[in-house]
């Protein structure tokens, strides 16, 4: 099975997941935060909806410059929006997916500030640690937020408190 085909499967997948999680999140707690040193419900929803343009940046760049980047975190006002910038950071994943040969995922890609690089690895390991396990582990978050909030946690991999098999 060519590279690509095996992690669409694993995108399709965790997207799934995604989607439940960010369905369930409450617009009239955007604002709401567990902690004072934490970001607030909207903030993260946000972040775990947009994540997966790091799949996109890593197959159609080479690398990023952190140093004089002006990205500003996309913030969703409302639920609908907040399933909007999921949904079109999935589409264009997957047709970058799709398109990718394994040569590609074998191609160098690097994480830098100016001169300094922070690293320099395969676009396939770029797709494994900056998009899936950086989306799980903000996804695993937002499900404490959740409970925090009293809504149901879906399963994710198997039954929750709220949902049993």
């Amino acid at each position: 099975m060519a590279l690509n085909q095996s992690l669409l499967q694993e995108l399709e997948q965790e997207s799934s997941n995604t989607r439940k999680m960010l369905q369930r999140v409450p617009e009239e707690h955007f604002g709401w935060k567990p902690h004072e040193k934490s970001t607030t419900l909207g903030s993260l929803a946000s972040h775990v909806a947009e994540i997966t343009h790091w799949l996109t940046r890593s197959l159609t760049t080479t690398e990023y410059d952190l140093a004089g980047v002006n990205d500003k975190p996309v913030i969703a006002a409302t639920s609908s929006e907040l399933m909007q910038i999921f949904e079109d950071n999935l589409a264009k994943a997957k047709a970058e997916l799709l398109k990718a040969t394994d040569d590609v995922f074998m191609q160098k890609w690097k994480l830098r500030s100016g001169e300094k690089i922070f690293f320099e690895i395969p676009k396939i390991a770029v797709i494994r640690s900056m998009a899936m396990n950086h989306l799980i582990h903000h996804r695993a978050q937002l499900s404490v937020y959740l409970r925090l909030l009293n809504v149901p946690v879906p399963g994710m991999y198997g039954p929750t408190a709220d949902e049993p098999m």
